[in-house]
């Protein structure tokens, strides 16, 4: 379902003439307020380890509980995603990220309590001190490394993930 479904009030006024006005927009017939229907931010990070092998998380909760994915998560109120990458890898693995590259973005939809949430991932490449702190915790049920040879992106649970291991692999030069 889609999250402007469930907005059937104008926020402004309390109007009921809150109505359809494009795709991703709803405007009210009694104060012209309108409201658009914009991406939530995700970061999501690329670590290797000296041998180069890729950390992978396998997540803890739905959507996609058990499947794999990459230490991230959402972009919080007043945070730069530079700075959101640094939490969730810290949040999620207990590594120290000491330097951040952006890469790319890729849309994708997060299923959170059966609304399907419009997000846009922004992928960064994160260099980490200390690998032996490595640590599973927060949304992450576990933590390891995987060569790059050895990574299914079919095991990957969100489909933008699938498509930046794609991506990633490619630009490393790695076959699939």
């Amino acid at each position: 379902m889609n999250l402007l479904d469930k907005f059937e009030r104008c926020p402004v006024c309390g109007s009921h003439h809150f109505e359809t006005n494009s795709p991703k927009s709803k405007k009210c017939e009694n104060c012209d307020f309108e409201y658009f229907m914009n991406p939530a931010a995700a970061v999501v990070a690329f670590i290797t380890n000296s041998k180069g092998e890729l950390l992978v998380a396998r997540r803890k909760y739905e959507p996609s509980k058990g499947t794999l994915d990459l230490p991230g998560g959402f972009v919080d109120i007043l945070e730069t995603a530079e700075e959101s990458v640094v939490r969730e890898v810290a949040e999620e693995t207990g590594l120290k990220v000491t330097g951040v590259k952006y890469l790319f973005s890729l849309p994708n939809k997060y299923l959170y309590s059966g609304l399907d949430v419009q997000i846009l991932d922004l992928f960064f490449v994160c260099q980490v001190e200390d690998v032996s702190q490595l640590e599973a915790g927060d949304d992450a049920a576990d933590c390891l490394w995987v060569a790059p040879e050895d990574i299914h992106p079919e095991l990957f649970g969100l489909r933008a993930v699938r498509q930046a291991l794609y991506e990633y692999l490619k630009m490393r030069g790695t076959q699939i």
